[in-house]
């Protein structure tokens, strides 16, 4: 790099490591090596094609909130919450059912997944509510009841649908903006047992995913039948190695392995390009994680902090527990990997969050969070 490209660099405030510059390089990793391997998998099928579209869309999201005034959009914060909740409505009555699910508004040849967008709304409204309310929040109603009923209100609607692991995500991330903006322990540690009590009956009472439990507890025993897909995974990491079979020539995208493109790509890497790359895949969101807690503290308020902690935690929980379930650490349910996977909703999603955080890491000057007084 020049002398004079790295003084404009300081002068805009980056360094190679600033967290801007770590962000983009690590979503632009994960995102090309998705591309790669996804032409593997689909053959330059129109699946590629669609997804390299999907992929433009999702810059021009990302790039459009990394521009926008925060503070200003925040007065259409509850219209953003209604939309979302009318969506996930609309998807109950008239979305497009596949494999028992109905979790989809057909828009010509575009199948848009409304959840996905409900994972913005609600981090958006909460982080507006919370800063809103600084000063209730070591309430009950103000401080603990009404966001908790928000959460509970997004999760409920992504279950019907069903989508637990969703449901299961937006719940989790809640619950962690509850407890960073300081809501009393004394409220969320009840509310956190029952709500896993509630997640488990609901479990429970579900005999497929009840049996998915089950599978994933003895794979060997289900391996030809609700393990199936979690079996040919870890066959497929088995399979790569170290340095991998080469991109094109693994066994499991030649239909062995279902959902090969979408959920379960993250085996395809394993087999087709080996130990390093999956690796890589991991470090990368471990970058993006380190990066944005880096820039946390600089946050000058608690809506910001909060925006850019939900952002951040949307994007790389869903990798871990995607990661956790493609490697049998986890029982099986379909998440998408972040920036990888073929999907148009998700992908616009991800790079969403990706302008919030951009948009967030180039404004903060100083740390200025204002945290909730003890009344």
């Amino acid at each position: 790099m020049s002398t004079s490209h790295s003084g404009r660099l300081r002068s805009a405030g980056l360094t190679l490591l600033s967290p801007e510059i770590l962000l983009i390089n690590a979503v632009g990793g994960l995102t090309l090596m998705g591309l790669v391997v996804l032409l593997s998998v689909t053959q330059a099928s129109a699946l590629f094609v669609k997804q390299l579209i999907f992929l433009a869309v999702a810059i021009s999201a990302g790039v459009a909130l990394t521009f926008i005034n925060l503070e200003k959009v925040r007065k259409i914060a509850w219209v953003v919450g209604i939309v979302a909740v009318l969506g996930l409505l609309a998807v109950l009555l008239v979305g497009k059912e596949v494999k028992g699910a109905q979790r989809w508004i057909e828009l010509g040849p575009v199948n848009i997944q409304v959840s996905e967008f409900a994972k913005f709304a609600l981090v958006f409204v909460l982080a507006h509510y919370l800063a809103a309310h600084q000063r209730s929040l070591k309430t009950f109603g103000k401080g603990f009841l009404i966001p908790l009923l928000m959460i509970l209100g997004t999760v409920g609607l992504i279950m019907l649908q069903p989508d637990f692991g969703t449901g299961f995500l937006c719940g989790v991330v809640g619950f962690i903006l509850l407890f960073m903006a300081g809501v009393r322990f004394l409220y969320l540690i009840p509310a956190l047992f029952a709500g896993f009590g509630a997640f488990a009956i609901a479990i429970w009472s579900d005999p497929v995913r009840f049996e998915r439990i089950t599978a994933f507890l003895n794979m060997e025993a289900a391996k030809t039948d609700s393990a199936y897909q979690l079996y040919q995974g870890i066959l497929a990491f088995g399979a790569g190695g170290v340095s991998g079979v080469g991109l094109g020539k693994g066994r499991q995208q030649m239909a062995f392995l279902p959902e090969a493109h979408t959920d379960f790509i993250f085996p395809i890497i394993g087999e087709e390009l080996g130990l390093g790359f999956t690796i890589s895949v991991v470090g990368l969101f471990l970058i993006i994680f380190i990066a944005g807690l880096w820039a946390l503290r600089r946050a000058p308020n608690l809506f910001q902090f909060l925006l850019a902690l939900g952002a951040l935690l949307f994007i790389t929980i869903q990798a871990l527990l995607n990661i956790g379930i493609t490697t049998g650490c986890l029982p099986t349910k379909g998440l998408s990997l972040p920036f990888i996977s073929y999907g148009g909703s998700n992908l616009v999603l991800m790079f969403m969050f990706v302008g919030v955080l951009l948009n967030c890491f180039r404004n903060w000057a100083r740390p200025a969070i204002t945290r909730p007084r003890e009344l």
